[in-house]
């Protein structure tokens, strides 16, 4: 059975482990920029799959977001509008932490990102 669900994510790591496993959608710009990006498709009727806070990590603490939305637009889902617009009010609080990374630190942020989109694909895929 085809996954209904496509990943919205600007973390190189999940595009590099996960394409050809499922459809990967890379948007090159910053966690708001994914939370946007995410806002822009449920507004035309894809529908949230995964939590776009999900995880301890503060928005703006960690560069990198992946999130699991519907593979193809349907009617409105007013849960998924106000979760995504409540989530882009929470993000634009925080000030980026670490504007300057270095790359080792991004590289464990991928990790943490892509850990925790894993776990949100088990629940989907073995509910």
């Amino acid at each position: 059975m085809k996954p209904t669900f496509k990943i919205v994510t600007n973390n190189p790591l999940v595009v590099r482990e996960l394409t050809g496993q499922y459809t990967v959608e890379f948007v090159d710009g910053t966690y708001h920029d994914v939370l946007v990006a995410l806002r822009d498709q449920i507004h035309k009727g894809h529908r949230l799959y995964s939590h776009p806070l999900s995880g301890s990590v503060k928005p703006n603490e960690t560069p990198y977001k992946s999130v699991l939305i519907s593979i193809k637009p349907q009617s409105l889902d007013m849960d998924s509008v106000e979760m995504i617009e409540n989530s882009i009010v929470t993000c634009d609080k925080f000030p980026v932490k670490f504007p300057h990374m270095p790359d080792s630190m991004r590289e464990d942020f991928q990790v943490i990102d892509a850990t925790l989109l894993k776990g949100a694909l088990s629940q989907i895929l073995f509910e």
